[in-house]
């Protein structure tokens, strides 16, 4: 059974950063692309950036040299680093895990970026 727990979030001023968490279970990262995905408030959810099985990363121009995706294999967690927030930052961030053709997210965790 896959789990997904994300971990993290809060309150932070502009210019901030924050790291976020993802505990997976029931996933190989070696078989598996892990992403996450925010929701902004009133917007639908969208892209921030992957993580291939492979440990290639990609990210969405809006946070692009912000933010970067990492995992710990030993930990089966994978994380979010951002830097430089911004209030469009503010959204609910989800963890979302890609395997045996099925899709699997986290229960989300809020980030708001606000002076």
């Amino acid at each position: 059974q896959v789990q997904l727990v994300e971990s993290g979030g809060g309150l932070v001023q502009p210019g901030e950063s924050l790291r976020l968490s993802c505990a997976a279970s029931g996933v190989s990262f070696s078989t598996s692309n892990m992403a996450w995905y925010r929701q902004p408030p009133g917007k639908q959810r969208e892209l921030v950036g992957v993580i291939t099985s492979t440990g290639r990363t990609s990210y969405v121009a809006a946070v692009e040299g912000r933010f970067t995706i990492s995992r710990d294999t030993a930990k089966n967690t994978v994380y979010l680093q951002m830097n430089s927030l911004k209030p469009d930052d503010t959204a609910v961030y989800y963890c979302n895990a890609a395997t045996n053709f099925r899709m699997y997210w986290g229960q989300g965790t809020q980030v708001t970026v606000s002076s």
